[in-house]
């Protein structure tokens, strides 16, 4: 996929009126109610009103530095059913020494709280709307819009820095990587690989998505991006599992990318060797029925390569499912129902570096 310009062009525009590292236009005063002190930890609960559709608590931690410096959001349970960094960011939230701590560390614990306590995959149970697909959100909308437009506006919108962390949902065999977006200006580009090395997962996608428009971002590191703040999404944990390594992954992250943005003392750890990956093909599927996965998760495949079968609820064969072109397997459906339009497999061409 190319580079879109226009899109190059308007993040250069926003440069000119968007704080990036180095001019910070100071903390804030206030996430959604939720005032910080400095050199403490601060939490609470963001609320969103019930407009009929239901009412949603975000919680959200705040960690206010004595020192100048950036302020870095990570939004962690925006689909409910990914627990490795909604348990990674309570961890991470405690180890955060404030007293230390140069600039401010905005959490969000769970962004989609009808969802992670109604255990549900993708979709809020309230709306029935993938969270991640509604930004920048309404405020007169349906409840997940409204929890987009809170978070937009309270979280996103007053910070430097964005990191949206998800895992393998609960029907997700993944392997851990980093979507890297890319926008054609060097210096938010720069800014957003050095993100992503920081954070330590050693498989990285080269995402060079289509321009969308700052009022219809769709997706939570867009809508950071449409506003000249250098954003990534994380992809740390499978199948909703809560294993400590997969925690672990999100935690160490979250410490080497404050070392990096210099805002925790101390060496960065240095970027492992990492595998680089370019275009990628995410496969839906044609049909309702079962989906019996024949790979995993980090499997690679030759083009025309077995995914997995789909099936009806008979048994019978529906399709065999291949993988468009050569390389490695993103994630799998790893559990049987399958809908049709929702995806079975994500894969994504090996390249040789960045």
């Amino acid at each position: 996929m190319k580079i879109i310009t226009k899109f190059a062009a308007m993040i250069l525009a926003l440069l000119i009126i968007s704080p990036l590292a180095g001019v910070y236009a100071g903390p804030p005063e206030s996430v959604g109610g939720i005032v910080p002190i400095p050199g403490a930890r601060t939490t609470g609960f963001i609320e969103i009103d019930d407009t009929g559709d239901g009412s949603a608590r975000i919680p959200v931690s705040i960690i206010m530095g004595t020192k100048d410096g950036p302020i870095l959001a990570l939004v962690g349970g925006t689909h409910g059913y990914e627990y490795a960094p909604v348990l990674g960011l309570q961890i991470a939230a405690k180890k955060i020494d404030p007293a230390a701590l140069s600039g401010t560390v905005i959490i969000v614990h769970v962004a989609n709280m009808p969802s992670f306590l109604g255990r549900t995959i993708y979709y809020s149970p309230a709306d029935g709307a993938n969270l991640n697909r509604v930004y920048p959100g309404k405020a007169d909308g349906t409840l997940s819009q409204r929890i987009a437009h809170v978070i937009t506006a309270q979280v996103i919108e007053q910070s430097d820095y964005l990191v949206d962390m998800h895992s393998g949902d609960g029907n997700e065999d993944l392997r851990p990587y980093i979507y890297m977006p890319v926008t054609g200006n060097s210096e938010m580009d720069a800014k957003i690989k050095g993100m992503a090395l920081a954070f330590g997962l050693d498989h990285i996608v080269i995402d060079r998505r289509d321009n969308l428009p700052a009022d219809a971002s769709l997706f939570t590191d867009m809508t950071g991006l449409t506003r000249g703040i250098p954003s990534m999404t994380t992809e740390a944990g499978r199948v909703g599992s809560t294993a400590p390594e997969l925690v672990r992954k999100n935690v160490d992250g979250v410490m080497n990318l404050l070392r990096h943005l210099k805002m925790l003392p101390g060496e960065e750890q240095p970027p492992q060797p990492t595998v680089w990956l370019g275009e990628y093909s995410v496969i839906t599927s044609p049909a309702d029925g079962l989906f019996i996965a024949s790979v995993k998760g980090g499997n690679t495949v030759a083009a025309g390569g077995v995914l997995g079968q789909l099936v009806d609820f008979f048994g019978e064969p529906i399709e065999t499912i291949r993988a468009p072109f050569a390389g490695m397997v993103n994630y799998v459906i790893a559990t049987p129902p399958m809908r049709k339009g929702e995806p079975v497999a994500m894969v994504s061409k090996i390249v040789e570096d960045e």
